[in-house]
């Protein structure tokens, strides 16, 4: 039996971001997705949190009699993995992450929540808009995005993986950024992946941030070639 891979989404997306990659990585694992409470088509009451997101996946682990899992998490979703290592660390084999940002401080959080406005992105950047309107189905789009911003400014103010937490993390972690990713710096992923006792970093050249734009082999590759270590 192949060993199970879960792959997490990123913020403002769905589990659907991974339909290629689980054609591609089908013949090597068994592939889980879910979607983060309030993405895609699942609901939610409750203001995100990555403990929220955490504890959707242990559920999900849980309902699905998953006893142990490997996990790619791309930008949110490597963050949502780590908190989950942290918190249910028997749970979790390796985690690859790709895109995840770190550096989470008022300034940061600023600049990332001034780009999170629905009405302006709805004006000025309409194929957006209806993109997210396409992908978030029982939610409406603009309150998931409300929601991604003020989990963002309570990043910013504190509620983030300290690297003294990320010390006491003892899995085989994988750091994936690329060289052409204007969200997240090597830097602040370099300085998160020495954090952890057993991280590494990988760098990949001219790879931007957004997933859809990332050649689907250079994921499965790095996926393949970290956990087959």
């Amino acid at each position: 039996m192949n060993q199970q891979l879960l792959l997490l989404h990123g913020a403002l997306g769905s589990k659907e971001q991974f339909k290629d990659i689980k054609e591609r990585l089908s013949s090597d694992f068994e592939i889980h997705t879910l979607n983060f409470e309030g993405h895609g088509n699942r609901a939610s009451s409750q203001g995100f949190s990555m403990d929220l997101f955490a504890n959707n996946v242990f559920d999900y682990l849980e309902e699905n009699n998953i006893e142990k899992v490997h996990i790619f998490g791309y930008s949110m979703g490597g963050y949502v993995a780590l908190c989950l290592a942290k918190k249910h660390p028997e749970r979790v084999k390796k985690i690859i992450t790709l895109g995840t940002k770190f550096a989470w401080n008022e300034e940061t959080a600023a600049k990332e929540v001034k780009m999170l406005n629905p009405e302006k992105i709805e004006e000025k950047v309409p194929a957006f808009a209806k993109k997210l309107a396409a992908i978030h189905t029982y939610t409406d789009w603009k309150e998931v995005m409300r929601k991604t911003a003020m989990m963002m400014q309570e990043l910013g103010n504190g509620k983030k993986l300290t690297l003294q937490e990320l010390a006491c993390i003892h899995h085989k972690v994988l750091i994936g950024i690329g060289s052409n990713d204007h969200m997240v710096s090597i830097e602040e992923s370099k300085e998160h992946a020495d954090a952890l006792p057993n991280g590494g970093l990988k760098t990949l050249d001219d790879i931007p941030h957004m997933i859809d734009m990332i050649p689907v082999e250079k994921i499965q590759t790095m996926i393949l070639d970290f956990i087959s270590k």
